[in-house]
């Protein structure tokens, strides 16, 4: 693994990254048909310096009033990681119990994001949810977790 950190720096900065905002980002995963570690953020709640954001650009600049600090898929490119999708997001829960507290945007099909939407999931009663919002809608209790392939 040290070896593909070396050769691709940006990813580093990216775990770096979702170090910094509380994700505590571990190996979830290897692929062997691409050689790629898969890494999730596994803090127990969403991370809590990624929340409180509306889902994205389009849903930022839509606000007129109480626009949040910035949106889940701007911050998640300018860190180089991904939303997971719900599959990865259930996939997550196989491995603990995330988000019994807190909720995560996740990746939204195109349709359902045309249309104003967007989908976050949580973990309550010991089942995983998803659930729909408009994209612009936050909440201090509703960030996003990341994934990475190195």
């Amino acid at each position: 693994m040290q070896t593909r950190l070396n050769a691709h720096p940006e990813k580093l900065q990216s775990l770096h990254e979702m170090e910094q905002t509380g994700g505590e980002p571990d190996v979830v995963g290897y692929d062997p048909q691409t050689g790629e570690y898969i890494f999730y953020d596994c803090s127990a709640e969403s991370p809590a310096g990624r929340r409180s954001l509306c889902f994205d650009q389009q849903a930022l600049n839509a606000r007129k009033q109480n626009k949040p600090a910035g949106s889940a898929l701007g911050l998640a490119l300018t860190m180089g990681i991904k939303l997971p999708t719900e599959g990865e997001y259930r996939e997550l829960q196989t491995l603990g119990e995330f988000d019994t507290k807190t909720s995560s945007w996740i990746d939204t099909p195109a349709r359902i994001r045309e249309l104003g939407g967007a989908l976050f999931c949580d973990r309550r009663y010991d089942t995983i949810f998803v659930y729909h919002n408009g994209a612009e809608s936050y909440y201090a209790a509703r960030g996003f977790r990341g994934s990475l392939r190195v």
